[in-house]
Parts: structure tokens; C-alpha cells; sequence
């Protein structure tokens, strides 16, 4: 079985495009994780709709972690709730990486609204660089498949860190296991961070951020004042 956990905050806009992309999916030995943290929309309302289990969350460290404690399947595969699996995502997906012989492993993505200057800026700046840096910096974000053995190995989440926890959690996994990046099917993912907080301002936080966590670590402090789901604010 695969355990599908989504970490949500008020996600009424989004969730129900990701669970309905996940029902129409050909693949079915799943079951699908929402932790939420103290959502005051129709968030949880949805969850259920689509009979997903909900536990409690917290940040996004926190929510994946505790989902992952209730998990009933033998790979976990942790997901941003402004997703959309295309279709046969999970089929294909699955089946490299078990020919692979995968244990963890993440994706390039698409973003959506599909906007050249976004689409060549992502493809440029985070796909490419992604594939190609595989063997050498491993780069896990977004999505994420990982055999829940190996993730209880690793201790989960690092929930001290304030800022892209999920390429740590990669890098960390490339210690005691093998890491890849899927080439057979991309995830789509809404734009909305850079939108919101600008292209610009986006794409430099998370590259200072990128070089802070390689020479010096982890990013424990809250100096690039990350925020989660601050979308319905006002600017």
C-alpha cells in the first residue's frame, strides 16, 4: 500500500483538484493522509468527502511527521496540498521507482498557471539542475516517495528546521539508501508562493536559502521568515 500524507492549512482552494486528480488516478492500493493544522475553512470538510483519514498537524515538518506515524503503507509519498497528479502519475512513478530499485526519491515539477517565463525559469533554474546534480546534492521538494522503513530510520522530518526541511530529509536519505529523481512524471503545482511573495524575491530566498544549508546547515533560525500558507493575506 501507499500512504498519500498532505499537510494542510485552510487549503479549500486547492485540495479537492489534488484528491480528485488522485481518485482518477488508474492506480488504487492507496490511502491518502490529511494533517492539518487547525484549518478554519472547508479544508476538512473536503478531507472527508474524499475519506481521507485527518490527523492533527502543525507546521509542514510537524504534519508530515505525524501523518507518517499512522501510515499504513510500505512507501510513503508526501505531498503539497496546491498539487495535481497528471494522469497515471502514480503508476508510472511507482514503477521506476521500484525498477530502479529505489528507496527515496523526488521530481521535477510544472507549474500552473502554465506561464512561459515561469515555465523556463522553473525548468531552467530547478528541473535541470535537479537531474543533474542527482548523484551529487540530492534536491527533494514537493513530492517526495520514500520507503517508510527508511524514513523511520532517518527520524522523520527534522522539525527544527524552518526552511526546506525536505531537501534535508533527501539529503540525509542518500546516507543509508539509494535517491532519485523520477524522469518518468512530473508534478504540477500551483504558483501561488511566488505570485504572492514575488518571482524574484522567491527564487533569491530560496537560493540564499540553498547556500546557507550547504556551508553552513540547516536553516534553524528564522532569518528568511518563512511563512505557511499566508496566501488569503493582504499584501
Amino acid at each position: 500500500m501507499l500512504s498519500i500524507i498532505i499537510p494542510t492549512l485552510n487549503e479549500e482552494d486547492y485540495l479537492s483538484s489534488l484528491l480528485e486528480s488522485i481518485k482518477k488516478q488508474a492506480f488504487g492500493d492507496y490511502e491518502i493522509i490529511i494533517s492539518d493544522a487547525g484549518s478554519t475553512d472547508a479544508t476538512l470538510e473536503i478531507a472527508r468527502k474524499y475519506h481521507c483519514v485527518v490527523t492533527g498537524g502543525g507546521l509542514p515538518a510537524v504534519g508530515r511527521n505525524n501523518g507518517a506515524k499512522i501510515a499504513k503503507g510500505e512507501v510513503l509519498f508526501f505531498l503539497d496540498a496546491d498539487t495535481i497528479l497528471p494522469e497515471n502519475f502514480l503508476h508510472k512513478s511507482l514503477a521506476e521507482f521500484n525498477v530502479r530499485k529505489l528507496d527515496f526519491a523526488s521530481f521535477c515539477i510544472t507549474p500552473y498557471p502554465y506561464k512561459f517565463f515561469a515555465g523556463f525559469f522553473i525548468e531552467l533554474f530547478y528541473n535541470k539542475m535537479i537531474v543533474v546534480m542527482e548523484k551529487i546534492l540530492a534536491h527533494s521538494a514537493v513530492g517526495i516517495l520514500v520507503k517508510k522503513e527508511v524514513f523511520e530510520k532517518l527520524g522523520g522530518y527534522d522539525e527544527d528546521i524552518k526552511l526546506s526541511e525536505d531537501h534535508d530529509l533527501g539529503r540525509r536519505a542518500t546516507k543509508i539508501s539509494k535517491f532519485g529523481i523520477i524522469r518518468s512524471a512530473r508534478i504540477i503545482v500551483s504558483d501561488r508562493r511566488a505570485q504572492k511573495d514575488g518571482w524574484l524575491a522567491t527564487g533569491v530566498r530560496y537560493f540564499l536559502c540553498e547556500l546557507y544549508t550547504i556551508f553552513i546547515g540547516p536553516v534553524k533560525s528564522d532569518i528568511f521568515k518563512y511563512k505557511f500558507n499566508h496566501y488569503k493575506e493582504k499584501k
